[in-house]
């Protein structure tokens, strides 16, 4: 069953779906994939929505899971996840429960490994020098 927010209905709807119009990034790798983007000419946005992955006896939205970008021509949604090996098994577990709740949303999801692989194939230096 597809939510009512992704079916082109009211998102006043549901409570947790808020549209984020920040330009600024929660980490520089975010930065370079946004440019990255743009570059190969895809429209984008940052953090558009917010899916609810729990609700409380009142069936408010007490969790949820908010992919990084948004490619409406690819409908896509991507989580880029550079963190640390001992943080992406919590990440894992919200990207398994957001799949078994939405199974119609695309949701791809970049690797620490595979964001270095571009990072290398663009010439961009390392994960390291994003941070410096």
């Amino acid at each position: 069953m597809t939510p009512q927010f992704l079916r082109g209905g009211s998102k006043a709807r549901h409570p947790s779906v808020n549209s984020t119009a920040s330009t600024s990034f929660a980490h520089p790798s975010e930065h370079l994939f946004a440019t990255l983007l743009t570059l190969y000419g895809f429209d984008w946005q940052y953090e558009p929505i917010e899916f609810p992955l729990a609700w409380n006896e009142l069936g408010q939205p007490v969790r949820g899971f908010r992919p990084d970008f948004y490619v409406p021509a690819r409908r896509l949604f991507i989580e880029l996840t550079v963190l640390e090996q001992r943080l992406v098994t919590k990440k894992n577990h919200k990207v398994r429960e957001f799949r078994h709740l939405y199974p119609e949303v695309n949701l791809l999801v970049v690797y620490q490994r595979d964001f270095a692989k571009i990072l290398r194939r663009h010439d961009l230096g390392s994960l390291a020098d994003l941070a410096a």
